[in-house]
């Protein structure tokens, strides 16, 4: 390679000089045994790590990484590999979300500070894939995710069963009486066979979708399974492209698009994803500059769910791949006219030339447009006087006949709240009212956790009841299902109306029509919100939470800190020792 392309690796600022800075940078790497002649010309590739034995869903990262090595070392490039903080949702408290922002921040802290000139991200568990997009969207070097894949279809009583919902599903009929604690508990070891994600159609099996579709990641990677061997093979063509990503200058800019987000946005809508997607791929394009608001979810009304996964179907993850995975999706969705077929991949092709001749192998797990699990999925998006900045709904995994709903609010101030009076015989409730909880939002909770499906009441459940309306300011999980509104803005934290809402208070929600009314006056809802301001308490925690609360941006802005919005480029001063 000429010393002209040389120059143009932004590696060579640290190790293409023959001054001292250079003898330093390029001496304390070869303490790991790199030889003098990879200094010379060959792109450095940073494999940004997120494996923690803490988070499962990431614990066989160590392997990938390795074959992923393999690849750049094949295309001629020099793999590094860094860890960066790995949250996991399924051990972190409160949540992980909370330190979603913490993650991007060292991720883009890590790859501007390093001599790399393009970087693999390694994902799987939920927010660790948003994070490390977000930092490395800040950075805008060439960028390639790998996720981790799915873990194997539980096994149940003979019965597949879906991770995370399987949880959700036999609590409630603990509760109800119809299984036993004994029963309940034996369901344990039945839900988590192999490493990998969850198998339904969660979080992080929603956001490697995202991630194929916004064209991050290469054709087919969102759906093979953790302990697949085509696992490995795609992480090895992914070190390989990422090499080749840095000498076409393809950054991640040029893929992260509007045109893309609205593919992603499609996507979630035809697969039934989860509503934490709405809150991620706008804190995505945030950091990249491109606008994305809520409204923009508009774009995935119409769309119908095609893919029978649960919670909103019948299949798991397994039989998503073996049936043609997401390129299938992405395949009737172009053929709808459902997709910007010119919007451009990591491999360097238009993603419609990626999947235009992908096969389904299975016409149940992967539905005909006209023969869709729901006729118009996507998420609702919800606007009215408890909700003036949105709130969310996912279609694909309500009751309709819930769709259209006016009740009474039974208010639970907090998840304590809720905690401690669920179970209440005495508690005034009934399937037709709406179970109201506040203070669960970004700055309530804080981090806004996964508690916003509040499980029913043992007095309903026992009527055979399995749904009521749920409103809250905070997220689910995409392994759970519900007729549930989530994602209030502003917060009851901030004052938002739903701060106001009193027991007895009259409710009606039409997700037909987009909209979350609250029968109560403006003059009312006004007097009682100034009424709450005139009581507020400032929480000092000090650090990171504190932080936390001071800066983090509502649910309808990505919940991203409000300094780190925006692409900050990856140019970094030099030093001098």
């Amino acid at each position: 390679m000429s010393s002209d392309n040389k120059k143009k690796l932004r590696s060579a600022s640290w190790f293409g000089s023959n001054d001292k800075n250079g003898f330093m940078y390029r001496s304390w790497m070869k303490n790991q045994g790199i030889p003098d002649h990879h200094f010379d010309s060959r792109p450095v590739i940073g494999i940004c790590n997120t494996w923690s034995e803490l988070t499962p869903c990431n614990a066989h990262f160590r392997q990938i990484a390795e074959r992923v090595k393999n690849g750049i070392r094949e295309a001629g490039g020099i793999p590094v590999e860094f860890p960066v903080f790995s949250n996991g949702e399924s051990n972190l408290r409160p949540t992980a979300m909370l330190t979603r922002n913490l993650a991007a921040m060292d991720t883009e802290e890590a790859i501007r500070g390093n001599p790399i000139d393009g970087v693999v991200l390694l994902v799987g568990c939920d927010k660790t894939t948003p994070a490390l997009l977000m930092g490395a969207a800040s950075c805008d070097l060439p960028t390639i995710v790998v996720t981790g894949g799915p873990m194997l279809n539980g096994k149940h009583h003979g019965q597949d069963v879906g991770s995370g919902t399987l949880v959700w599903r036999m609590h409630e009929e603990y509760k109800a009486g119809n299984v036993s604690l004994q029963e309940f508990m034996d369901a344990e070891a039945s839900m988590s066979r192999s490493a990998g994600t969850c198998n339904t159609m969660g979080t992080a099996s929603t956001m490697a979708c995202m991630a194929e579709s916004l064209g991050t990641s290469l054709p087919g990677n969102a759906a093979i399974p953790a302990v697949d061997s085509r696992r490995y093979v795609l992480a090895h063509l992914s070190g390989m492209r990422i090499v080749e990503m840095v000498h076409e200058d393809l950054t991640l800019s040029k893929v992260l698009t509007r045109d893309a987000f609205i593919n992603a946005i499609r996507t979630n809508a035809a697969i039934g994803g989860s509503t934490n997607a709405v809150i991620h791929l706008k804190a995505i394009a945030g950091r990249i500059g491109v606008d994305l608001s809520l409204d923009d979810w508009h774009h995935g009304k119409g769309v119908p769910t095609i893919v029978n996964l649960q919670p909103s179907g019948q299949y798991l993850m397994e039989e998503f791949y073996y049936a043609g995975g997401l390129p299938v999706v992405l395949r009737r969705l172009g053929e709808n006219g459902q997709l910007n077929k010119d919007a451009l991949t990591v491999n360097g092709k238009a993603i419609w030339d990626n999947v235009k001749d992908s096969p389904c192998y299975n016409d149940d797990v992967i539905r005909p447009l006209d023969k869709p699990l729901v006729e118009s999925g996507g998420i609702c998006v919800l606007k009215g006087n408890l909700a003036p900045r949105g709130a969310v709904l996912k279609p694909s995994a309500a009751s309709p006949h819930l769709m259209n709903h006016r009740g009474r609010a039974v208010v639970f101030e907090s998840f304590d709240d809720y905690k401690a009076r669920i179970a209440d015989p005495d508690l005034d409730i009934d399937e037709n009212c709406v179970m109201v909880m506040k203070n669960c939002g970004p700055k309530g909770y804080p981090g806004m956790a996964e508690v916003g499906n509040m499980g029913l009441p043992p007095k309903v459940l026992k009527k055979g009841i399995k749904d009521m309306v749920r409103i809250s300011d905070a997220r689910m999980s995409g392994t759970a299902f519900g007729t549930v509104v989530l994602h209030v803005a502003p917060e009851a934290m901030e004052f938002g109306p739903l701060a106001a809402v009193q027991n007895g208070d009259i409710i009606q929600l039409d997700a037909h029509n987009g909209v979350l009314h609250l029968e109560v006056s403006d003059q009312e809802l006004a007097a009682r919100l100034e009424k709450l301001k005139a009581n507020r308490v400032i929480m000092r925690t000090g650090g990171y939470l504190e932080m936390y609360r001071e800066r983090v941006l509502q649910a309808d802005e990505g919940c991203d800190f409000d300094f780190l919005v925006g692409c900050r480029g990856a140019e970094v001063p030099a030093h001098s020792h």
